[in-house]
């Protein structure tokens, strides 16, 4: 079975849709209760200007489109997961170019989202501007809020199918120690977390592993684009490396 991969969402997002989105909708219609709780203390939330604007971390125009996003999720329109994200992870994985066998190993694409949860790759997803790593009133950082529903509906849905991890700290905190995984970590010559260029380097290893179809180990040693390049520390810990700071063009 194809393995389930793990990919945070971005901040940049396309705007727009088409129908409006029900809160059971997608692959995971389990957490539509604590969705409802998360849209309506957000759009409560955009009432109070300072914390509006700190939730959005946005200023000017961005800002009025991040409000009215918030303001109208439950029953907004909606685009597939794989549209609605435009981050440099996802430039990068360009869902749009996948082969045949890759576009379906990419609907065990699973995004942690603050708004949602969990969405498949072809789940719909409303426009909204909110980090995991969030503190919503009366909610508590959203990591927390939705940790115990997200741990037990991924079990569920990945089964026997081993579960990849390329999220970033923010949105592995967000699952319980039990999800077992394998972790993709990506580092700089010396050591240090890959920073932004790493994002780039992410998309690249998630398209590559859908287009490999094999064990994430095999896919995380074969890995070679644009200086860096992928090691298997051992069964749980993928790590790729640039070997100096590489183009991300």
């Amino acid at each position: 079975m194809a393995p389930v991969l793990l990919l945070p969402p971005s901040e940049g997002k396309r705007p727009g849709g088409t129908r409006p989105w029900e809160l059971g909708s997608g692959t995971f219609p389990q957490l539509a209760t604590r969705r409802r709780t998360v849209a309506e203390a957000l759009a409560a939330a955009m009432a109070d200007p300072l914390l509006a604007a700190k939730l959005t971390g946005v200023q000017g125009r961005r800002h009025l489109e991040a409000l009215h996003g918030n303001r109208s999720i439950c029953g907004g329109p909606t685009l597939p997961a794989w549209k609605r994200y435009s981050g440099v992870v996802w430039e990068h994985l360009q869902p749009a170019s996948l082969g045949a066998a890759a576009r379906r190993r990419a609907a065990r694409i699973v995004v942690v989202s603050a708004v949602g949860g969990l969405f498949a790759f072809g789940d719909p997803v409303p426009d909204y501007k909110l980090k995991m790593g969030a503190n919503l009133p009366p909610l508590d950082v959203l990591s927390r809020f939705w940790q115990p529903a997200i741990g037990e509906a991924l079990l569920r849905h990945a089964g026997k199918a081993p579960i990849v991890d390329l999220l970033p700290d923010e949105h592995r905190r967000a699952l319980p120690p039990e999800v077992t995984r394998v972790y993709v970590e990506f580092r700089t010559a010396s050591g240090r977390a890959g920073g932004h260029d790493a994002k780039a380097a992410k998309g690249r290893f998630a398209r590559h592993l859908l287009e490999h179809g094999g064990r994430p180990q095999d896919a995380g040693a074969s890995f070679r684009w644009k200086g860096w390049v992928g090691t298997v520390d051992d069964s749980r810990i993928i790590t790729i490396t640039a070997a100096s700071r590489p183009p991300v063009s």
